[in-house]
């Protein structure tokens, strides 16, 4: 019977991990501020959030505890959350939440567990959570600098929303290489977010090279 229930929660999760890749992909190859691009964005942020909400009790059930995939499942999670959270930024009147200096703070200590449990083992998946972990401290950093003055410049919130979103993106791209192709190996998990970086440095240099100015008050 648990089985039975691990099996559906299993299909569920990669039903709405399908419907976020689906949707990350029109988000990304559509004008970006279209209806298309808003409308794809919010069933990415969906189908994300469902995917790896329903994939953190999968890992802890008998028989398929992975404490790796409980910890990418919160990774992902933080990306879709504040990526989405910075669009609430693009208006100057909105001040800093408690609730986002939280997320933050509360990613930062998953990376750095990551790190730990890395760098205790002695296993090939020991490399995966000490990349991830890394990457978890310098997304808080970025996030960091971003909270103290999220109105610094004009698109600030953008250059944040583009590369939590991206991350995001990236993240589904990875888990339908390795779960719905089946491709295996510690580079599987890596060599997305080489490429995915490129796009997102891509993205924040257009970004940026249009709205360093400063705010005007």
């Amino acid at each position: 019977m648990i089985e039975t229930v691990i099996t559906l929660a299993i299909y569920v999760h990669a039903l709405f991990g399908g419907i976020g890749l689906i949707a990350g992909t029109l988000s990304v190859i559509t004008k970006k501020g279209s209806s298309l691009h808003r409308k794809s964005g919010k069933w990415f942020v969906i189908g994300m959030l469902l995917s790896s909400g329903i994939s953190l009790p999968i890992a802890c059930m008998p028989g398929h505890i992975n404490l790796f995939l409980f910890l990418i499942g919160l990774f992902t999670i933080y990306m879709v959350v504040v990526g989405k959270r910075a669009l609430r930024y693009k208006f100057r009147k909105n001040k800093v939440a408690r609730l986002d200096w939280t997320i933050t703070i509360v990613m930062f200590c998953i990376s750095i567990v990551m790190i730990l449990c890395g760098s205790l083992m002695f296993e090939k998946v020991s490399v995966l959570y000490i990349y991830f972990g890394i990457v978890g401290v310098v997304l808080c950093i970025s996030d960091y600098k971003f909270l103290r003055n999220p109105h610094k410049t004009r698109n600030m919130w953008l250059v944040q929303h583009i590369g939590k979103i991206m991350g995001a993106y990236i993240a589904s791209v990875t888990a339908f290489l390795v779960a719905g192709l089946s491709i295996s190996g510690v580079a599987i998990w890596i060599i997305p977010s080489f490429f995915g970086t490129a796009i997102i440095i891509y993205y924040i240099k257009k970004v940026r090279r249009t709205s360093l100015r400063p705010e005007v008050n």
